[in-house]
């Protein structure tokens, strides 16, 4: 007996294994999965307490999502975003943003086909693609993590079926101008192929920089594909409510690929994403106040230590990326942290980078008077092991 040869080619998830390291050790601090430490908005949790009110609250829903909940999406994408639903896109809601972007491989890709992931890549984007039995293509980006348009272009060939951003990025925190953004959009119109955009992090932004959507470009309602998720912004992750914006000929794709792996999303936490979308981006970006002192503070925290690592501060999302003046394997690295120094980290190997040693840090689930404690330990740890 054996599992499947697909599987067996896919990366180990390395979330849970960071997870377990730090469970096991008490005391432990996390820079490890990327979360934030508030909670959701108030009127999501009154929106649960009524939940179960009305007969239809224990049936299965619309494939697509609740019409009450799609009708607000679209409401936050024609003012948030810059994107009217009813021009050639239609939305689904899905288990999270990770469920939407395997739906979207699925509805897009056949086996041996290749999509494009500028490095570093999202861990969970290349074990999806490798699941569906397809080839993800590393374009490497420039030393500020900033996308290599040229090599972009060079890498689309005949197998090529989308190019893939993520904007403000995990794990690098880059976020892409708006020019890089509509040009890699053209660049994958002129060659008949699809841009998928996942904005999970459309709100953290800092120093002046400002998301943009792909999806709002006149014309791009034919090959553009954006992913959404309420689990960063409004502190609601294990509630798994992410949203899918895609063309309008792949939806008979979608709804099969939903009936058969969710049905629907669970109503609870669609009710629950209804009232957190009624408190509006507003609640957001109130959040996002205390988050950027806390990013200055891990910004000044490591800024003195470039004899131990290199790090770019970059604009978005609430991650770093270091990378150790050492030759040891990244993962014995974030091994050692949790064990010896109680600070946990995640590996830039996870990430595709493979030059060097790298650490990604999380920075969202620190609260400010955790900030020093957690940083004396990480340095402390990287100063003795590197």
């Amino acid at each position: 007996m054996r599992s499947s040869r697909r599987m067996t080619a896919v990366q180990a998830p390395i979330i849970p294994v960071v997870g377990e390291w730090t469970r096991n050790t008490p005391g432990a601090l996390s820079l490890g999965q990327g979360m934030v430490s508030y909670p959701p908005p108030p009127a999501a949790l009154q929106a649960v307490r009524e939940f179960g009110e009305k007969p239809e609250h224990f049936l299965y829903g619309p494939a697509s999502g609740s019409p009450f909940l799609l009708e607000m999406i679209g409401n936050k994408l024609q003012t948030d975003n810059g994107i009217d639903t009813a021009g050639g896109y239609r939305v689904m809601v899905t288990a999270g943003s990770n469920m939407a972007f395997l739906s979207s491989i699925l509805a897009i890709a056949d086996p041996g086909d290749e999509i494009i992931l500028p490095l570093p890549y999202y861990f969970n984007h290349e074990m999806a693609i490798r699941m569906a039995n397809c080839e993800p293509v590393f374009v490497p980006t420039g030393g500020d993590y900033q996308l290599d348009l040229d090599a972009l272009a060079t890498a689309i060939n005949e197998k090529t079926r989308a190019v893939v951003t993520v904007s403000p990025n995990n794990p690098s925190g880059a976020v892409y101008p708006e020019a890089a953004l509509r040009a890699v959009n053209a660049l994958c119109r002129e060659h008949g192929i699809y841009h998928v955009s996942d904005e999970a992090y459309e709100y953290f932004t800092y120093d002046g920089a400002a998301h943009f959507s792909p999806g709002s470009i006149p014309g791009a309602e034919a090959s553009t594909i954006s992913l959404y998720s309420l689990s960063k912004a409004y502190g609601f992750a294990g509630w798994r409510i992410g949203y899918a914006v895609y063309p309008e000929h792949l939806h008979s794709a979608f709804l099969k690929i939903q009936d058969t792996n969710l049905i629907c999303a669970p109503g609870i936490a669609q009710h629950a994403a209804a009232g957190a979308l009624s408190a509006g981006s507003a609640y957001c970006k109130r959040q996002l106040r205390p988050l950027a002192e806390v990013r200055s503070h891990v910004i000044g925290r490591l800024e003195p230590h470039a004899d131990l690592c290199d790090f770019t501060v970059t604009q978005g999302a609430f991650y770093f990326l270091l990378q150790l003046h050492t030759e040891k394997n990244d993962l014995a690295v974030v091994e050692s942290l949790i064990r010896d120094f109680k600070i946990a980290t995640i590996p830039g190997s996870a990430f595709g980078l493979k030059d060097g040693c790298y650490l990604r840090l999380s920075y969202g689930m620190l609260n400010p008077a955790l900030v020093d404690e957690a940083m004396d330990r990480l340095i402390r740890g990287i100063r003795r092991l590197v």
